[in-house]
């Protein structure tokens, strides 16, 4: 078909052949480009007219909208986006909330940590997204509020974990995410996140992201380091659209508790860093 009859018959809405075709004689869609180097041009998402264009050196996607029109980037205008970042996460604070006792080869983990500034740093998602969390968390040791000094090698471990939120006055009051948004279990999970006081029973579980840890021992009750040590971590999880905050989960283990006494740490006692980043997809 010619192009002046091509853009005659589009231009009066005519009706007169259900398929369209561009250097072909029998189109197979509504509108068919044919040939092995053919393209198509859109002027209005090109680099000069659309400043999501990416230029030469980069792809640039096109999605559909709801409408079926063509946009270049997706439809909240970004593709990236810092939902938190946050200096100080948690409250600076050696109280019950954030005291995790030692286990003997513990199994799970414990919840501890109060927000500093909740429902703020709640973040919604409208669509899917893939989070990268980077984090550095602080804690300190203590043996019945003394100084360690028996030397048993100890691991302290730390991890985030994401509750959808309910309650703006409660961070705890929804549900722990325990799956992504493929349906996949986090990180091979469920992961215990809420361990009875005896180690011995799960009350909660949740899908943990950025687990690390590090040991430590001492032998010093009067001059050994026991505050401001930090655990940090980065990770990735795809979650679906909803609103959701990012709490943490640690434990303390040591491999024989025989004469350890009473070992604990309190987890965000100093400075605690907390960065999460949407990178959007479709």
């Amino acid at each position: 078909m010619k192009s002046l009859e091509l853009f005659t018959m589009l231009l009066l809405g005519s009706t007169m052949v259900a398929q369209v075709g561009i250097n072909t004689t029998t189109p197979q869609k509504d509108l068919h480009v044919a040939g092995a180097a053919s393209n198509v041009r859109i002027e209005g998402l090109d680099g000069k007219n659309n400043i999501n264009n990416l230029g030469t050196g980069s792809t640039t996607r096109v999605y559909a909208d709801t409408n079926g029109d063509l946009t270049l980037g997706l439809p909240t205008d970004k593709t990236i986006e810092i939902l938190v970042d946050s200096e100080n996460y948690l409250d600076d604070a050696e109280t019950s909330s954030t005291r995790i006792v030692q286990t003997g080869n513990a199994f799970g983990y414990n919840i501890a940590g109060n927000l500093a500034n909740f429902p703020a740093e709640a973040f919604t998602l409208t669509q899917n997204a893939i989070l990268e969390v980077n984090y550095s968390l602080s804690y300190s040791l203590y043996k019945s509020n003394d100084r360690i000094s028996d030397q048993h090698a100890r691991v302290i471990q730390t991890a985030v974990y994401f509750r959808q939120v309910t309650d703006p006055t409660d961070e705890y009051d929804g549900a722990a995410i325990i799956n992504d948004v493929d349906g996949n279990p986090i990180n091979g999970g469920p992961w215990c996140i809420d361990l009875n006081s005896s180690g011995t029973t799960c009350r909660e579980t949740g899908g943990l992201i950025a687990l690390n840890g590090q040991f430590y021992a001492n032998s010093d009750r009067d001059n050994g380091d026991y505050q401001e040590y930090k655990n940090t971590g980065t990770d990735y999880v795809k979650l679906g659209p909803g609103t959701y905050v990012a709490l943490f989960a640690a434990q303390i283990a040591v491999g024989n508790t025989s004469g350890t006494g009473s070992v604990f740490i309190y987890l965000g006692s100093g400075k605690d860093d907390l960065q999460i980043i949407a990178h959007y997809y479709n």
